[in-house]
């Protein structure tokens, strides 16, 4: 019987699953927190093996809970359970210790399946999220092939990473937490570095970069 418990603060989603995990076969559902708060308290002591969690909770986020459960409980499953499939948030989730990252709008079998299939030490990923997964590594090449035949900073090849990826001047500003000043000088550069004079030209050269990968 693995036993589970839940971090999720919709209390109709978190209803639900509870309701799901409890109707599955050979699992539990020991716990069902509505807050990050909540669970800092009720996981350590029942002490479930695997926890679904919500990144976006009131008060503190689904990354610092997985943190913190996990400095109590190391052995503790966190799979990361939340509509959000940015690859920023995915790489936060998994570096805070998360063994897998599902969409809620996978099919419940799915979601019992990936509860089984972490407990047997795998790292299970709703489809979508692998994609991106893999898109971002590819993206980290590019950016170091690009890096280092142009002789470009490590923030100015970010930049252009983020540029390729359709951000504005203002989002890729907001993205790095730097002032939109910045992000056109250090474009400025980009540009004279790679010797072209426009958006377009810097990520056609910047994909064309990463083609051999």
């Amino acid at each position: 019987m693995i036993t589970v418990g839940l971090v999720e603060d919709n209390a109709t989603v978190r209803q639900s699953l509870q309701e799901m995990i409890e109707a599955a076969p050979g699992l539990r559902c020991v716990c069902a927190c509505a807050t990050a708060k909540e669970s800092m308290t009720v996981i350590p002591r029942l002490r479930p093996e695997v926890v679904l969690m919500d990144l976006h909770l009131a008060g503190e986020s689904g990354v610092t809970a997985t943190e913190r459960l996990l400095e109590k409980l190391p052995d503790l499953h966190v799979l990361i359970l939340t509509v959000y499939k940015d690859p920023e948030e995915i790489f936060k989730a998994l570096k805070a210790g998360a063994k897998g990252y599902l969409l809620k709008r996978a099919r419940p079998q799915q979601i019992l399946d990936a509860i089984t299939e972490v407990c047997s030490g795998g790292a299970p990923m709703s489809s979508e999220i692998a994609r991106l997964v893999v898109q971002s590594f590819r993206t980290s090449a590019t950016a170091g092939n690009v890096r280092e035949e142009h002789g470009l900073s490590h923030r100015e090849s970010e930049i252009l990473a983020l540029l390729s990826e359709g951000l504005t001047n203002r989002d890729i500003a907001a993205r790095l937490g730097i002032s939109f000043e910045t992000v056109r000088s250090h474009l400025g550069h980009v540009y004279e570095k790679l010797r072209v004079k426009s958006r377009t030209e810097a990520v056609s050269k910047y994909l064309k970069s990463g083609s051999p990968a």
